[in-house]
């Protein structure tokens, strides 16, 4: 990841490609996300984290024959409070408006046009107050796009009709702060929580909730970040607070780990699953490092035949990161960033691109 050229025999054009291109904020990034759309290639959008009520998001791209990312001035725009997070929509077909959905105070939609970005809804689930607790995370469902989960401190999930602009359900998911929430399907979401689960809910029944893991070492530690294997919907990675480890579930195993990653020197702050294999996955953190792992080779451990997506593993580079544990499993590649990594997304449209943010700079890097 990073480093290289292309190699001799490509075409000059490629050989003048970089892989890794920066662009400097004139803030500390906090949310960012790629854009889907097959016409708006290298697209993202970054926020700001400052500790003020005004903060700003930025729409940006990258210029393919200059090398450059710019920003579009007439995209950038005012946002109550830093938002957790931002997400386009997931349409890749560009069958429904251009849109761009981001959380804080509460969950906003905003229409992308080429003049300019304009409020399309602000979405207050706490319907006995104008005040709501804050929300700290949502995901959009791809399979359904006109739903969108967020999860609060409040300890509720909510799920949007965005087209109607009504809550379809809100539920208590949580005896604590609800962290991060991930869609698995049409109907299915998870959630991870500061009471230390993951939950696994069916929409077809309200009732009642899946626990999928709880952390033990020590009990209780909140879960910050969980990651849904679109892939392979069997699988799915979870962050403990403050922790170096990323532990990978599988839903038909409560409770038992598939394998933790523990090649991260410190905290890690976020995980992406490739949008085109099954079985890769990409980790970050405050120790500066984006590590990609190959977990083909996974399920062999714990005695469950060929393991995560099938096949064998490709072996890898050993001891990229920095060994230090016994035994267990090394990522297949390595990138150290010049700051702690708070942000990481792949690319869903063009899956050779990852992008990273660390203090006021966005890389994106070719894998």
């Amino acid at each position: 990841m990073g480093g290289g050229g292309a190699d001799n025999e490509g075409s000059e054009e490629q050989q003048k490609r970089s892989e890794i291109y920066t662009y400097e904020a004139p803030w500390h990034i906090y949310a960012m996300n790629w854009s889907v759309r097959r016409d708006k290639k290298y697209r993202l959008a970054i926020a700001s984290l400052l500790e003020q009520y005004p903060n700003l998001v930025e729409i940006v791209q990258l210029d393919d024959s200059t090398g450059e990312i710019k920003s579009d001035p007439s995209l950038s725009f005012e946002h109550p409070y830093p938002p957790t997070k931002a997400i386009f929509v997931p349409d890749r077909d560009c069958l429904r408006p251009d849109l761009l959905a981001t959380s804080a105070d509460f969950l906003r939609i905003w229409q992308i046009s080429d003049d300019g970005v304009e409020i399309r809804s602000v979405l207050n689930g706490n319907r006995n107050s104008e005040f709501c607790g804050p929300l700290t995370s949502f995901d959009w469902n791809e399979a359904e796009p006109r739903r969108i989960g967020t999860s609060s401190v409040d300890t509720t999930c909510t799920i949007w009709d965005i087209d109607r602009e009504v809550v379809d359900t809100q539920l208590i998911a949580h005896d604590k702060e609800v962290y991060d929430i991930a869609w698995g399907g049409v109907g299915v979401f998870a959630s991870v929580s500061a009471d230390g689960s993951v939950r696994v809910f069916d929409l077809r029944d309200k009732e009642h909730s899946t626990i999928i893991y709880e952390s033990a070492d020590p009990p209780d530690t909140p879960l910050v970040r969980l990651g849904w294997n679109k892939q392979d919907p069997r699988y799915m990675a979870t962050i403990i607070m403050d922790s170096p480890k990323v532990v990978v579930l599988d839903i038909r195993y409560p409770t038992l780990p598939v394998v933790e990653l523990q090649r991260h020197q410190s905290s890690v702050n976020a995980i992406a699953w490739a949008p085109h294999s099954s079985c890769h996955i990409c980790t970050a953190g405050d120790d500066s490092q984006a590590l990609i792992w190959d977990l083909s080779s996974m399920g062999s451990s714990t005695g469950g035949g060929a393991g995560l997506g099938g096949g064998g593993g490709t072996g890898g580079a050993t001891g990229l990161a920095g060994g230090g544990v016994e035994g267990g499993l090394d990522p297949i590649l390595a990138y150290t960033a010049g700051a702690e990594i708070e942000q990481l997304q792949w690319s869903a449209s063009q899956p050779d691109w990852v992008a990273i943010a660390f203090a006021n700079r966005l890389q994106i890097l070719r894998v």
